[in-house]
């Protein structure tokens, strides 16, 4: 059993009681002289010091003649490479005394101080000087001070008997906290142990006693260590703060500002320890801001601490007390607020050991308190004990539609795995949830998948498993011999094109499905491979459909992965190429502009349009590349022929047109070709403009049409274009697909009216109407009698790598 920690330090709380009644009892006797305040720039006293030297001196106007032979030269530690104390007695004889930063033998006491021992009687001396060579700042000496061998021996002895206490009360804390609950290693624990380390190698240091078991450490070298161990122990004390507090007693934005301001004090701690990168004084100043920033971060938690009703926060004050006092006196001293006084760095050890004991007391209490919060949370595991099979029950269900989740789906998946006879697995996409949720809330997205997983619950036995495995994604594992995908497959088919409603709002359901069977995979996740890639070509022929995996399907997969491969060394070995198709002014009856169709030359699959491979532009890397290919022919065309041959269209893609950035590089593109930006005509697609949730498309449009680049509505009518979209987005041409021409005599007038109505509303805003895919005199003539400016098809001109001069013209005629 752990003694108790009150037990354990009670002797050493009276002994320290008893050492700080000793320390603050004697005051400084007669043969003590304080000399700092006398001090004054002085010229050097010996030519053999050479450059570099700063030296101070003061006359004895009767402040030294109380002191007899043989006294001692007290002065607190600064960094400098060389010291020198040089004394001039009234009959002109002169004592020097010189010292190298790392040869300083004896002259060093406890407390601190570098000493000098002068043989003259304070009476018989004129002048005394002190010197550094590259000293770092004379500010940071706060002591020059002069005593009697036997008051300084009496210094001496005050201080070992104060760090004697010191260390033993630091080292029994340390120990006690080491052993007392071993196996059990919290943070505020292993916080305070560092704490208790740096803060016994600090006053070790500060006071010289470490030069007792190190030689030569003591002087510059104690002064830069010192800097490094205040700033680290500082920071190990806030850090032990935010630790050692009851869970959730701190903000975390508080917690948050208390490390970064551990950070700042341990950071300014090494940077004043070397004057090489920061001068001397701005480091020890920027040492006072990090320990008082740290400081006033602790004030705030306790604080905030205090106000949340802690209990452990005031055992901490009680300890941190004493020293936020003690550093505040030191803080003023060493800003120059406050004279020198010997009680302020008796009083901070004092107060470091009766902190060390305080903080075992908390760590002690924060023990137990953290055993009856264990006991605590026993007692609520074993109520959660009782309700566990429930809570399983939940963490397998979907919270919203009350099918399997995908922790259940995976199980159901490994156990059927297991099972030699073969399954399918039905991988289910929402076709249309985004923006459904986007125009009529989620509240209706919930209701449309709560109505999937009602309907899908109903498939009852024939799914071995029917879960919701994502936002809009649905999954159902069936077996295989007994009829069961089967019939999965069937009511999935039933399912599509079902009417669902919520309140005011229906729909019609779409649903893509990808289908795989476990008989030709490997692995689960080789089965999963497969069904996700049959629903991705579900998708990509038009969504609201099933698609089964097979050999075909990863044929034409393998084929797209060729082909971007292929795209790769086409695009070094220049195989992309622009072929030209007229566009025929039909009142003129001439050319008006020409359209630029990509063509790939490929060399074993022949002349490639780019139906053939769309997945190519599909590819991140391959796919931008590619269109800037376009881009560059085109422009290199426009700069040949612009003069003779008008506009040149140009098909974007939405790689083309991210935003105002893409506008303007082309522009520049342009004009750095010499070709003026009416000459080219960019042609869009409806669902590059209005397909996408960026408005990046429509941004760089604008910008393209106010500089004088035409835009062309390609395949009109198919789309998502609305009325309210050709006022608000920059277009000036409307190209009617083809589709509505090759039905313009063929369907009982219907694709006739639809061909009307966009060659009435282009006339009414003002747009030419272009008619794609004009294939026979027949069409020709009925476009102009239903008044169609222009048209282009195979009637007109075919695409060529020239385009043949004379040709259209003869055919529109």
């Amino acid at each position: 059993m752990a003694v108790p920690a009150r037990v354990f330090f009670a002797p050493c709380l009276r002994r320290l009681f008893a050492i700080a009644l000793l320390v603050f009892a004697t005051a400084a006797g007669a043969s003590e002289v304080r000399l700092r305040d006398q001090l004054q720039v002085a010229a050097a006293p010996t030519t053999a010091t050479g450059e570099g030297w700063t030296w101070l001196s003061v006359d004895n106007a009767g402040e030294l003649d109380t002191l007899p032979a043989d006294w001692r030269l007290l002065v607190d530690q600064v960094r400098f490479d060389e010291v020198g104390v040089v004394v001039v007695s009234a009959d002109g004889r002169t004592t020097e005394i010189f010292r190298t930063a790392d040869r300083l033998h004896d002259n060093w006491s406890p407390g601190g101080v570098l000493t000098f021992d002068i043989r003259p009687a304070g009476e018989e001396i004129a002048r005394l000087y002190l010197g550094f060579k590259a000293v770092d700042d004379l500010a940071l000496m706060r002591k020059v001070t002069a005593v009697s061998r036997e008051r300084a021996a009496s210094l001496d002895a005050r201080w070992l008997v104060l760090m004697g206490m010191f260390t033993g009360l630091l080292v029994s804390a340390f120990v006690y906290n080491l052993l007392v609950h071993a196996g059990q290693r919290h943070a505020f624990q292993r916080w305070y142990l560092g704490w208790a380390s740096v803060m016994l190698a600090y006053g070790l240091t500060w006071s010289n006693l470490a030069a007792y078991l190190v030689p030569g450490l003591a002087g510059p070298v104690a002064v830069r260590l010192d800097n490094i161990l205040i700033g680290t122990a500082v920071a190990l004390g806030g850090m032990f703060l935010i630790s050692v507090l009851e869970a959730g007693t701190i903000p975390r934005a508080l917690r948050r500002a208390a490390q970064v301001a551990a950070c700042l004090c341990l950071a300014s701690g090494f940077l004043a320890a070397d004057e090489r990168i920061i001068a001397a004084a701005i480091g020890d100043r920027l040492l006072n801001y990090g320990m008082l920033a740290s400081v006033l971060t602790s004030l705030l938690i306790i604080s905030v601490a205090i106000a949340r009703r802690s209990r452990v926060v005031w055992i901490y004050l009680a300890g941190w007390a004493p020293v936020i006092g003690v550093f505040a006196a030191r803080a003023a001293r060493n800003f120059g607020l406050a004279g020198q006084s010997d009680a302020v760095d008796y009083a901070t050890f004092a107060a470091i050991g009766f902190e060390s004991i305080v903080f075992s007391l908390l760590i002690a209490s924060r023990f137990t308190m953290l055993r009856k919060q264990r006991d605590a949370a026993q007692a609520t595991a074993r109520e959660m004990h009782i309700e566990q099979e429930t809570l399983q029950r939940a963490a397998h269900t979907d919270f919203l539609t009350g099918l399997d989740n995908r922790a259940s789906f995976q199980a159901a998946l490994g156990n059927l795995w297991a099972d030699p006879a073969s399954f399918a697995l039905f991988l289910i996409d929402v076709d249309y949830l985004k923006g459904l949720n986007d125009r009529q809330g989620h509240d209706s997205g919930d209701a449309l998948l709560k109505f999937i997983g009602a309907r899908l619950a109903g498939l009852g036995s024939a799914a071995v498993c029917c879960a919701r495995i994502g936002g809009d994604e649905f999954a159902i594992l069936a077996r295989e011999g007994t009829g069961d995908a089967k019939a999965i497959s069937a009511a999935l088919a039933e399912l599509q094109g079902s009417v669902w409603a919520r309140g005011t709002s229906a729909g019609i359901l779409s649903l893509s499905i990808g289908k795989a069977s476990s008989a030709g995979a490997a692995s689960p996740a080789d089965l999963f491979k497969h069904a996700d890639l049959a629903l991705y070509e579900a998708k990509k022929a038009g969504r609201g459909r099933l698609q089964a995996f097979d050999e075909g399907l990863r044929l034409r997969i393998q084929t797209r992965s060729d082909l971007v491969t292929e795209a790769r060394q086409a695009l070094a070995r220049h195989e992309f190429v622009l072929y030209f198709q007229p566009i025929i002014d039909l009142r003129q009856e001439k050319v008006a502009s020409v359209e630029a169709l990509l063509r790939w030359k490929h060399p074993t699959r022949g002349l490639l349009a780019p139906g053939m491979f769309e997945c190519v532009f599909e590819d991140p890397e391959v796919g931008p590349a590619v269109q800037r290919r376009v881009l560059k022919l085109a422009v290199a065309w426009l700069r040949k022929h612009a003069a003779s041959a008008g506009s040149l269209s140009v098909n974007f893609t939405s790689m083309d047109l991210r935003g105002a950035e893409s506008a303007r590089l082309l522009l520049a593109m342009l004009e750095r070709a010499g070709v003026a930006p009416a000459a080219l005509c960019v042609e869009v697609t409806e669902g590059t403009i209005f397909g996408r949730a960026s408005d990046e498309p429509a941004t760089a449009l604008r910008i393209l049409h106010e500089a004088g680049v035409r835009v062309a509505l390609d395949d009109f009518g198919t789309g998502y274009a609305s009325l309210v979209h050709l006022k608000e987005i920059p277009v000036d041409v409307l190209k009617i697909d083809r589709s509505f021409i090759d039905g313009l005599l063929e369907d009982g007038g219907a694709s006739e009216e639809i061909v009307r109505a966009v060659i009435a509303l282009g006339q009414g805003l003002k747009k030419d109407v272009i008619a794609e895919g004009v294939e026979n005199i027949a069409q020709l003539t009925r476009l102009r009698e239903l008044g169609c400016g222009y048209a282009q098809g195979y009637l007109l001109g075919r695409p060529s790598p020239k385009l043949p001069a004379g040709e259209a013209l003869d055919r529109a005629a």
